[in-house]
Parts: structure tokens; C-alpha cells; sequence
């Protein structure tokens, strides 16, 4: 089954509730030259390898895709395609994101390039009010005909009366949350329609899995995907069947030490992510500014960190 262009928000809803049922969320990397411009062919390889792990739908140019550094030109280029790529087979969700009017800029090139949906990053600099982060996602809705997700975390939090007031909205399908706060988050689902979408995108998501699904949100987006599937789909599976110990294995020889090395550095969540990339072949290049790419000493450690993560599910570097 595919997801066919202009398809309405309930169909994509469900393709991406059945997506994320059955595989983690992807969010590839933007692949840059050595230079700093744009690496189409190299992106393309790499999309392609990451939907060859069969997640279950991709995001480009989202927080892990570097959106946030991206002209309109080269964010055109990232989400046409990411969608060539995955030829209807999962959803496609390409990240918008700034105040609104720039934000359905970006919608619009997203349409043209045929995404599915739409994921709404947080606005950018200021703190807003309740109704102010609500007039955010109604200003969108009213300008693009593609499902969207809204995306708290920073200054963006929304209250359980806001989150009726954008479910309410016919092509906001879902909430990604990047805050953790068990308690809101219990509040949120328990407001929502019972057909709205919720997942996990906790930086380094499978720390907190387990605690997520017992407030009913069990899928949850995996930036180890971008580097090492084979990890993230033997957390998925063991997690998925109940094997706590295989879990409980993975986070304390693997997932934490990346988020203990992940936390060193401002930006590490991206930059640490592309240079596995890159320890494993991939050609995703470097980091744009204000990101830093990993010192030596940092390179290492990432290193026998990631050794050590394949080994335990039978990989290699």
C-alpha cells in the first residue's frame, strides 16, 4: 500500500499510525560536501539506505536534517527527493518551521515536492501565550492542504485546552513531544481525539520508550536510525515483544553512553549523529554552523561506543 499524493489528513493518519506501529520514525540526515553546499547525490544514496531499514515513515529536514540551516532552494531539493526515494512507500513528513508567514513558505514548496504531512517545528526566539502558539498552527492550517504535526519542545508547550483547540483543526493529525514531562503529556492524550497521533521525539527517544508507552504513547522517533538501524530496530523489536532484558542491555551498554557523550556539547545531538554517519560510510559530510562536528577525543569515544552497540545485535562497523 502506498500513500498517494494529496492524499486527505485521515489517510495519512492512518498510514502513519500503521508506520509507527510497525517500525521507528526516521529523520535523515542532510548530506553536505566538504565545502558547506549541498550534497544531492550524496543525500539520495543515504535517504535511500535509510528506507532500505524499512522505517516506518521518514522526516526531512527536521531537526536532525539541519531544517534550521537550509535556504529554500536547498530544502526544496532535500524533501523532492526524499519523496522520489521513497516512491509512496511510507509517509513522507517534511519539517517547516519559524513564524508562520515563513513557515507556510516552506508548506508550499513541501506541496510541490509531494510530501504527505507536515511537521511544525518550534517557532523561532520568542516565548508565546497559549493562544498565540494555537493562532501559530491555525495561521498554517489555513494555508497548505497537507496534514500537520505539531512539535513542542523549548518554548512551545502546549495545555490540554490548547491541545483540544488545535485537534480541533481539520489537518492537524498529531503532537510530537520533545518536553518528557510524563504529567502534561498524560493530560494531552487524555484531552485528544481518540484518533490523534502522538509519538515520542525525546532526543535520543529510546531512553525514555518504556516510560512514554505507559502513558500511551509507545512509537517514538529514533535518531540512531540515521547511523545504525540494525541498533534501533533490535531496540524496537525487543521493546515491541517484551524483552526487557534485551532493553535494559542495549540502553546500558549503548543508549547511554551516547546520551552521556551526546551531553557533553551544545549540539552534539546532531552533530554526533552525522559523524557516526560517517564512521559507517556514510556520505552525509559535516556539520553546518553554529553546529561543531565532534572533537578527536570526542570522535573516539563515539567510536568504541558504536563498536560496542553493533556487536551486541550482531553488526559491524
Amino acid at each position: 500500500m502506498t500513500v498517494s499524493a494529496g492524499a486527505g489528513p485521515e489517510a495519512v493518519a492512518q498510514r502513519l499510525r500503521d508506520g509507527m506501529a510497525g517500525g521507528v520514525l526516521s529523520f535523515p540526515l542532510t548530506g553536505f560536501r566538504d565545502d558547506g553546499t549541498l550534497d544531492p547525490d550524496g543525500f539520495r544514496a543515504y535517504v535511500a539506505q535509510r528506507l532500505a531499514a524499512s522505517p516506518g515513515a521518514v522526516f526531512p529536514a527536521c531537526g536532525t536534517g539541519e531544517f534550521f540551516s537550509l535556504d529554500e532552494d536547498e530544502y526544496r531539493q532535500v524533501v523532492t527527493i526524499t519523496v522520489e526515494e521513497a516512491a509512496g512507500r511510507v509517509p513522507v513528513v517534511a519539517g517547516i518551521g519559524y513564524g508562520w508567514a515563513q513557515a507556510v513558505r516552506f508548506a508550499r514548496i513541501a506541496e510541490d515536492a509531494g510530501a504527505d504531512a507536515l511537521l511544525v517545528l518550534p517557532h523561532y526566539l520568542v516565548a508565546a501565550p497559549q493562544d498565540g502558539l494555537v493562532a501559530q498552527l491555525e495561521q498554517i492550517a489555513a494555508r497548505t492542504r497537507l496534514p500537520l504535526i505539531a512539535y513542542q519542545r523549548g518554548q512551545v508547550a502546549f495545555t490540554a485546552e490548547s491541545l483540544k483547540r488545535i485537534a480541533a483543526l481539520p489537518n492537524v493529525i498529531g503532537l510530537k513531544d520533545g518536553h518528557s514531562d510524563l504529567d502534561r503529556l498524560q493530560r494531552l492524550t487524555l484531552a485528544a481525539p481518540e484518533d490523534f497521533l502522538f509519538f515520542n521525539g525525546a532526543a535520543t527517544a529510546e531512553i525514555q520508550a518504556r516510560a512514554y508507552a505507559t502513558v500511551g504513547v509507545p512509537a517514538y522517533s529514533s535518531a540512531v536510525h540515521a547511523f545504525a538501524p540494525e541498533i534501533a530496530d533490535a531496540f524496537f523489536a525487543a521493546l515491541r515483544d517484551g524483552d526487557h532484558g534485551t532493553v535494559d542491555k542495549l540502553l546500558r551498554d549503548f543508549y547511554v553512553p551516547l546520551v552521556e557523550l551526546r551531553d557533553r556539547v551544545p549540539g552534539y545531538a546532531v552533530s554526533l549523529v552525522k559523524a557516526a554517519a560517517r564512521l559507517r560510510g556514510h556520505r552525509v559530510g559535516p556539520v553546518r554552523a553554529p553546529l561543531t562536528d565532534p572533537s578527536p577525543a570526542d570522535l573516539a569515544t563515539l567510536r568504541t561506543v558504536l563498536t560496542t552497540g553493533l556487536d551486541l545485535v550482531g553488526a559491524a562497523l
